[in-house]
Parts: structure tokens; C-alpha cells; sequence
């Protein structure tokens, strides 16, 4: 029975994630260029999604091209009462082309911070999640990039895959 229970919760919570990610907000652009490691086939080995107004790229392999960007908005609320909104930004998804609303992917949420919010989110001054725990990508003069603690806390196709990619530092401010 509690495993039952289980198996449902975890199906509604990622239908609820699911959701939030078709929300009307989020929007699908994309840049990418191709790069080509030298050899003698010249073959491409890596992608790179290129983001001019936050500042950064991101390798990807070459079964990602195809990808598309998904953008959604996190909340940062008040930590006496998490119905008060205190700071937000954007959530930057980096989607695989195999997502589909019937079969999805684990897609690759960056999280992006002024420098002060997340000087103020490290001080404890607000949450944006449960998990409460961010891995910091990397950063540039402007902005931190992050990656939620429970990004994958529903278990989706492309899970590990994702993982080898964020393993390999894939992130770089120019």
C-alpha cells in the first residue's frame, strides 16, 4: 500500500512539473553553434548553446542538437511566509529533442541569480525551493548560474545522461 502511495505521488508531482514547464510563461528560443574538435574526419563531437543576454555557453553533445530552450521564472519567497514573493528571475531549460509531452526527458534547468540574490539566498534571507541546496554552475561579473539540488528528483528518461554532461563542467562564461 505505501508503495502504491508512492508510485502515485510521484506520478502527480511530475505531471504538476510537467505542467508548470508547458505553463504560458515559458517560452522556446534557441542559439547553438557546432563546433568541430580537428581530426581527420572533422566530426562534430559537441554543441554549444550560446546565451548573449545573460552571458554564458553550454556544451552539450551532439545528440542534443535539435534542443530547445525553454524559459520559466523561480520565486525566492519569504522565509515566515512562503505566499509573499521576495525576489525571482529566470530559469533557463535546456530541453532534449527527444521531450515529448507523452514521453519526457530530463531536461537541464540553469537557474540564474543576480550577484545579490544569491549573496542574499546563501544568507538564508529566502527560499526558492525544498530542496534548499543549489550547485553553482559557474558566474560572471553580473550573474551566478545554478542548478537545482532536486533536479532530478523524478526519475525520467535521460537522468544519467544529464549527469555525465553537468560532470563535465559544461558551463563557460567568455
Amino acid at each position: 500500500m505505501i508503495k502504491k502511495t508512492l508510485i502515485f505521488s510521484a506520478t502527480i508531482l511530475a505531471v504538476i512539473i510537467l505542467a508548470a514547464c508547458q505553463s504560458p510563461a515559458a517560452k522556446t528560443v534557441a542559439t547553438s553553434t557546432v563546433q568541430v574538435t580537428p581530426s581527420s574526419t572533422s566530426v562534430p563531437t559537441i554543441i554549444e548553446y550560446q546565451n548573449n543576454e545573460y552571458g554564458f555557453s553550454f556544451s552539450l553533445p551532439v545528440s542534443w542538437k535539435g534542443y530547445s530552450i525553454i524559459t520559466d521564472i523561480w520565486r525566492g519567497y519569504d522565509n515566515g511566509n512562503s505566499e509573499i514573493t521576495v525576489e525571482q528571475g529566470p530559469i533557463i531549460s535546456i530541453r532534449h529533442p527527444l521531450w515529448a509531452s507523452e514521453n519526457p526527458y530530463q531536461d537541464i534547468p540553469i537557474i540564474v541569480f543576480t550577484l545579490a540574490q544569491w549573496n542574499s539566498l546563501q544568507q538564508g534571507d529566502y527560499s526558492v525551493s525544498a530542496g534548499g541546496i543549489y550547485a553553482e554552475l559557474g558566474r560572471n561579473a553580473k550573474y551566478v548560474f545554478s542548478l537545482y539540488s532536486r533536479y532530478n528528483f523524478v526519475a525520467l528518461p535521460g537522468m544519467e545522461e544529464v549527469k555525465t554532461i553537468l560532470e563535465g563542467n559544461p558551463l563557460h562564461i567568455p
